[in-house]
């Protein structure tokens, strides 16, 4: 697959690197704090919170509702912004960036999957997924290849000219997934991918993110109040009202790449 000269490759191509717990970490937590108003009323959503996680992991946040489990993701994936403390991304401090420099970071560096697809249903879903490549400077030759590609690898070679309507709750999701990795990003950010989904349905998303972290080296964090589909995680994280109670690896995960040499234990 060609690309543009001196362009990244917008499709997950390469297979992931074994990484040590030397190697810097992806993400960098540090006494983090958040919290929202409601009229005069301050409501703590996350207190303290120090965590880093390295590149290629894939950990699930998990939770009780109102815990700060969604808040915590979105904070990583710089859709929101902590009052207080440490934020960095790869060498990057977001809560430093400004609006606009941070809607150009979230676009270059993490696809965004959702509970509830948030697939344009006036697009087909081959459009669907194109979108986002509207933005890079690949020919339209290009983007029809690269589509191509990420719906055969999600399974919807036979469904690319169908609306959202057309498809069931299991193919959107596929296909919302096929548009979050065909930038290549750096972070695959899934907020209760499967909160909508029958058992047989998230199966397939979950089948799908463990192979996007195994065979390309995909960061993914994801949020799920589902112990089964925490399960799939190597690393489970645990929050209850708004502290950090639970950090450990998952010996028995169904899926995900382990890291050579990784501690998942945090202090401070």
């Amino acid at each position: 697959m060609k690309r543009p000269k001196g362009a990244r490759d917008p499709m997950p191509v390469t297979a992931p690197v074994s990484r040590q717990e030397s190697d810097p970490p992806l993400v960098e937590i540090a006494h983090l704090y958040k919290s929202y108003r409601r009229g005069s009323q301050v409501l703590p959503v996350l207190q303290d919170i120090s965590l880093t996680i390295r590149a290629g992991e894939f950990l699930a946040l998990m939770g009780p509702s109102g815990s700060g489990k969604t808040t915590l993701l979105n904070l990583i994936a710089g859709l929101d912004r902590p009052d207080q403390g440490v934020l960095l991304v790869g060498g990057v401090s977001l809560p430093e960036l400004t609006e606009a420099q941070l809607a150009a970071w979230r676009a270059r560096h993490v696809g965004f999957i959702f509970q509830f697809y948030h697939l344009i249903p006036v697009l087909t879903a081959f459009e669907n997924v194109e979108l986002p490549l509207l933005l890079t400077p690949l020919t339209r030759r290009e983007r029809r290849e690269h589509v191509e590609l990420a719906l055969e690898l999600v399974g919807l070679s036979d469904r690319m000219h169908h609306y959202p309507a057309q498809l069931s709750g299991g193919q959107q999701q596929r296909v919302a997934i096929a548009r979050a990795f065909i930038t290549d990003p750096t972070i695959i950010s899934a907020d209760e991918p499967t909160g909508d989904l029958d058992k047989a349905s998230a199966r397939e998303v979950m089948d799908l993110l463990c192979r996007l972290n195994q065979e390309f080296g995909k960061t993914v964090i994801l949020v799920t109040h589902d112990p089964e589909v925490a399960s799939r995680a190597p690393r489970l994280i645990r929050l209850v009202k708004g502290e950090l109670i639970m950090d450990e690896k998952n010996d028995h995960a169904a899926g995900g790449f382990p890291l050579v040499g990784q501690s998942f234990t945090e202090e401070g």
